[in-house]
């Protein structure tokens, strides 16, 4: 994922500031069925003229914020739960409470993962050690039978 600071600039802008659906893709390397899911769920709110989709600043940001919570494994009810908390007018505490605590646990949720990841491939490192062995030995038999 690129960083938050590119993404609007390097997105093809409009004169108006909108971006068109297919440069939003491009740019967030997204099909635009899923761009067109998020705004079916609500997560995204692009303004329509005609057929066209035309994303905000506002959208872009909002895209960025489901991508990261999808990378680290917020659902997307998860991520519009905490985007619907936003006030642009407040100070948001509630929001970065909720936020806070969700990364919390799913921090918790990743690591356990990476522990029993972290086993499997030491244990598929020593079962494919000894599977070489074997091989090997089993070779040299055929050659010297």
């Amino acid at each position: 994922m690129m960083p938050a600071s590119e993404s609007m600039a390097n997105a093809t802008e409009l004169s108006d500031g909108y971006i068109r659906i297919g440069d939003m893709a491009k740019q967030f390397d997204v099909t635009l069925r899923t761009l067109r899911f998020y705004e079916d769920k609500g997560l995204l709110n692009p303004k329509r003229e005609g057929n066209t989709r035309l994303y905000t600043h506002r959208d872009v940001t909002r895209l960025k914020l489901i991508l990261l919570g999808r990378k680290v494994g917020f659902s997307l009810r998860e991520v519009k739960h905490v985007m619907d908390l936003y006030d642009p007018n407040g100070s948001n505490v509630k929001q970065l409470r909720t936020v806070l605590d969700k990364s919390e646990r799913q921090l918790v949720r990743l690591e356990k993962q990476r522990t029993a990841l972290d086993e499997a491939i030491e244990e598929l490192k020593g079962a494919m050690h000894s599977w070489r062995s074997t091989l090997l030995s089993r070779q040299e038999l055929a050659k010297s039978a």
